[in-house]
């Protein structure tokens, strides 16, 4: 499921802490590096304010990829949500190429990010492969495009963790059936094999997607890339954290900030995902939860407080729209919704129909996201 990406990140997150496998420490490269080496320049703010589009195919017929309805969103990406970046993200060599062409028609900065994943190692490669060609194609020819090689290798790749998918590689996980070290050795080689496969086919600024607590050997890659979920009070708070980052003198971009519409959601450090009984037909919210579109807007910008007080490369808010997680008004025990990090929210014309149209509606969350970028765009003084 295309909801995927937020979600099962979280579960596996979940499981590592659970394995004791989640790493704080310092890569000898980040050590070395907070030891005297590069430095950023005089700190200038946020550069690049973005949002993720998943382009997956949906696990329903209603919720297929459309290329109408991906041509439609970018232009609402460009021109209402007032985005200068859009992390073109999913699997399908198609799907990604297309809304890559169509964001950089638009003058949109493409941070175009494959995640082909549950698949031979073969196959994940070819994918990242096919797709960077493409990148270094739309990059010649003027686009501006930035080429991530994946996202959290060790959730997608099957053999850094046993299992054939990803579900098999959780339960391993909470089971206890992972060793730490072999898992770090295997995690490194292929994260090694996909820079090497990045750089052979794109020759603009390559960049990874971590978890904020993987152990990365950032000299492989132009462009830091951190998927961010933490909560603190203070802004300050963020800043320390995201600060050790900033040791390795490069880029720093958040690939994925974000929370979900309810009470309580932005404590759960990226798990507010995890309130569905997926085993109930249909799938219920766990508890009693309390919607609060303001809850998630609230975060966001003060997460874009913090980021805009750093020296960030870019800051892409995880999702722009999950339409397998439909928004039921009325019926809180079935609101998907309230599992979603979208900034809209998914209303299908017949919910119990599962190849019904549907159309989203903005959240506040997009409505907040849109005045803060529009005023960063202004500042800049883009014309578009």
């Amino acid at each position: 499921m295309q909801r995927s990406k937020g979600i099962k990140r979280a579960q596996f997150l979940a499981g590592m802490a659970s394995a004791g496998l989640a790493a704080t420490v310092l890569s000898s490269g980040e050590a070395r590096a907070a030891q005297g080496g590069p430095r950023r320049g005089p700190r200038h703010g946020l550069r690049h304010h973005g949002v993720v589009y998943t382009v997956g195919a949906g696990e329903m017929p209603g919720t297929a990829f459309s290329a109408a309805r991906m041509r439609e969103d970018i232009r609402v990406i460009r021109d209402e949500l007032h985005a200068d970046t859009v992390d073109v993200t999913g699997d399908g060599v198609e799907r990604l190429t297309a809304t890559a062409t169509e964001a950089a028609e638009r003058g949109l900065r493409v941070w175009l990010q494959p995640t082909l994943g549950d698949v031979p190692e073969r196959d994940i490669l070819e994918h990242l492969a096919e797709t960077g060609r493409f990148a270094e194609r739309l990059r010649r020819h003027g686009a501006a495009v930035d080429l991530s090689v994946g996202c959290e290798f060790w959730l997608f790749v099957p053999g850094i963790v046993p299992g054939d998918t990803v579900f098999e590689r959780i339960r391993n996980l909470l089971d206890g059936k992972v060793d730490p070290a072999a898992m770090q050795r295997r995690l490194d080689r292929f994260t090694a094999k996909a820079a090497v496969v990045g750089r052979s086919v794109f020759h603009g600024r390559l960049s990874y997607a971590a978890a904020q607590d993987d152990k990365v050997d950032w000299r492989l890659f132009d462009i830091m890339g951190i998927d961010y979920y933490s909560y603190f009070p203070h802004r300050a708070d963020y800043t320390r954290e995201l600060s050790r980052y900033l040791r390795w003198g490069k880029p720093l971009a958040i690939t994925e900030f974000g929370t979900c519409a309810y009470v309580g959601a932005p404590q759960t450090d990226g798990m507010g995902w995890d309130v569905v009984d997926y085993d109930k037909k249909p799938p219920e919210i766990k508890g009693d939860l309390v919607r609060s579109e303001r809850t998630q807007a609230a975060y966001l910008t003060h997460l874009l407080d913090a980021f805009s007080s750093m020296d960030l490369y870019a800051a892409m808010a995880f999702e722009f729209v999950t339409p397998d997680a439909p928004h039921r008004p009325g019926d809180p025990r079935h609101d998907l919704d309230l599992a979603s990090y979208a900034l809209t929210k998914t209303l299908k014309d017949h919910p119990e129909d599962p190849a019904s149209g549907w159309h989203w509606e903005p959240k506040e969350a997009f409505h907040a996201l849109a005045r803060r970028y529009q005023y960063a765009r202004a500042g800049r003084g883009d014309v578009r």
